[in-house]
């Protein structure tokens, strides 16, 4: 499903940009956003490593904890998207309707024994080591879980 409302650009400076995106719960509305945020990040001169490997795979599991876990897959609910570039640095929030996950259980490391057979588990370890920083703010008082990805260029 395509983004509910639209990609609103909002210039402030050579090297400072902000967009934002509320989506439905549907992967299928992950890759529009990450190609747009690769090529933001190119144009800011991020590496290469970091446009096609660091940014698509940690905002893309992102999205998806928050689609499939945060959200549950449900359709009424919605995610939040904001990006910032703010000079070297790249900004990501996810804000899923949920009520979070526990930080300490999520660094745990995926090869661990009793993890190496499960099929999930991974993306919070991907984000941690594919980002400079990851935040978790459980749930605010509007009943909202943020995840903050930070990035600085290389």
């Amino acid at each position: 499903m395509a983004a509910r409302s639209p990609r609103r650009p909002v210039s402030v400076g050579p090297t400072q940009e902000r967009r934002e995106w509320t989506i439905a719960s549907d992967v299928q509305a992950i890759t529009p956003i990450v190609e747009t945020i690769q090529a933001l990040c190119a144009a800011a001169g991020f590496s290469p490593r970091q446009c096609r490997l660091n940014i698509p795979v940690a905002i893309t599991e992102a999205l998806s904890n928050a689609i499939l876990r945060g959200n549950a897959s449900d359709a009424a609910r919605h995610v939040r998207v904001r990006v910032a570039l703010e000079g070297s640095r790249l900004l990501v929030d996810v804000i899923d309707e949920g009520a979070g996950f526990d930080v300490q259980a999520a660094q745990r490391q995926p090869d661990q024994p009793d993890w190496l057979e499960r099929e999930d588990g991974r993306g919070y370890f991907l984000m941690r080591s594919l980002m400079d920083q990851v935040e978790s703010r459980m749930a605010d008082t509007d009943g909202r879980h943020t995840l903050r990805l930070i990035l600085h260029r290389t």
